[in-house]
């Protein structure tokens, strides 16, 4: 899985927040301890709502920035778009991410961060029209925290923050990489 010649691995995340690129570090991390990384970013746009406010959606954000990262960004070995969303359910509101991963040879890995439900509070914000670290702010009285711990590190005490929610489902989504044999190029 190492790049050509003992390069470092080169990473590329559709964002400039350090939360999604230290998701991605970590879990890449896990996925090929024995490689060296190199991580980078490139803002892109999702091609979704601010807030994708269904599963589809966002996986459909996901795969959209991991592609333009790609295109903006072609010298990378790895493409990576994370995307948080929410979805109502019969329980609440829960909030999540899709990881979608692109690589050169165009095989792509996904997978989805564990959900939780949100206090109704926030919910109610959300399903207002606000964007969900908007929402957190605005009821934890915080300033930009999708940036820094999200929803779950509000709601946990600081126990788990977004990173450490995201970075193992950036670890799933490299499972075609580790496994090629089993996931062939263009499969979904």
């Amino acid at each position: 899985m190492s790049a050509a010649s003992g390069s470092p691995v080169r990473l590329v995340v559709a964002s400039a927040n350090p939360v999604k690129l230290r998701a991605v570090e970590a879990g890449v991390r896990a996925a090929m301890p024995d490689d060296e990384v190199a991580i980078d970013s490139v803002p892109v746009d999702s091609g979704v709502s601010e807030q994708p406010a269904t599963d589809v959606e966002t996986v459909l954000g996901a795969e959209n920035r991991a592609r333009a990262a790609r295109d903006a960004r072609p010298e990378g070995d790895y493409w990576f778009g994370v995307e948080g969303g929410v979805q109502d359910s019969s329980r609440g509101m829960l909030t999540f991410a899709w990881i979608v991963v692109v690589d050169r040879a165009g095989r792509v890995g996904r997978a989805r961060s564990a959900a939780f439900v949100l206090p109704e509070a926030v919910a109610e914000k959300v399903r207002g029209g606000m964007e969900l670290g908007h929402a957190d702010d605005e009821v934890f009285g915080r300033t930009d925290s999708k940036r820094r711990d999200g929803a779950i590190g509000l709601l946990t005490g600081g126990a788990l923050d977004r990173a450490g929610l995201y970075a193992p489902a950036v670890t799933a989504a490299m499972i075609p990489f580790l496994n090629p044999e089993l996931y062939p190029v263009g499969d979904g």
